[in-house]
């Protein structure tokens, strides 16, 4: 089994940054891929960013040059460095493993990203 722990998170003026952690524990090696997901308020949950294994990273076009994507392999952690916020990032913001064996994903619990204008 795979958990993952969220944190960071919070208020921020429009312009601002946060960031945004997501740490792994228990059978880690069985992870493919992270990324990160949000769930603005009464719409559908959408893809934001994932960093493979190897390091490869991908982004939404609505967040491409504005967010980061990193990982810490020593501690088994993914962050995502949020810069130049919008409001219409207000969301949860959700972690998510890929996993090579069942349940084959697993998620975090989704901090919250309010951003003002």
């Amino acid at each position: 089994q795979v958990q993952l722990v969220e944190s960071g998170g919070g208020l921020v003026q429009a312009g601002g940054s946060l960031r945004l952690s997501c740490a792994a524990s228990g059978s880690t090696r069985s992870i493919n891929a992270i990324g990160w997901y949000r769930q603005p308020p009464g719409k559908q949950r959408e893809w934001v960013a994932v960093i493979s294994n190897g390091g490869s990273t991908n982004y939404a076009d609505s967040v491409k040059g504005r967010f980061t994507i990193s990982r810490d392999n020593d501690k088994n952690t993914v962050s995502l460095q949020m810069n130049s916020l919008k409001p219409e990032d207000t969301a949860v913001y959700y972690c998510q493993a890929s996993l090579a064996v069942s349940p084959y994903s697993t998620w975090g619990q989704g901090p919250r990203v309010t951003v003002s204008s």
